[in-house]
């Protein structure tokens, strides 16, 4: 049951417009007690699908910018299969805490951005 409640939770985060890693990843190795690698393997895996229907929601939308889309290619190839290296030679304890880093910095940056998007709609109704 707690694998299908994990599920579900990073499936609506992730129809929210945020990363469901986020919350799938913490989900299995914090409640479910899943090693760090394997956790971010199953989120990969995860992540075809969604990023499957998501991109073709986004290209029905007309919200591709396709000028940029050959540079993001050509650098998130690469840095996807050096991040794969590197995440299956690193300890998992040293993954896990890299993973909460990056999320608390992902966590200030959206509060960041949250109060300057605020600051300018108070600015534009005065």
């Amino acid at each position: 049951m707690m694998y299908i409640l994990a599920g579900l939770a990073s499936g609506i985060i992730s129809g929210m417009g945020i990363g469901g890693g986020a919350v799938l990843i913490p989900a299995l190795t914090i409640i479910l007690n899943i090693g760090q690698q394997e956790a971010q393997n199953v989120n990969l895996l995860y992540f075809i699908p969604t990023a499957v229907f998501a991109l073709w929601v986004h290209k029905k939308n007309g919200s591709i910018e396709k000028e940029g889309l050959l540079p993001l290619i050509l650098w998130a190839l690469p840095g996807a299969v050096i991040g794969s290296l590197i995440a299956v030679k690193i300890d998992g304890g040293y993954l896990r805490k890299g993973f909460a880093v990056f999320l608390l910095a992902l966590a200030v940056y959206e509060l960041v951005k949250g109060i300057k998007m605020r600051r300018e709609r108070d600015k534009c109704k005065k």
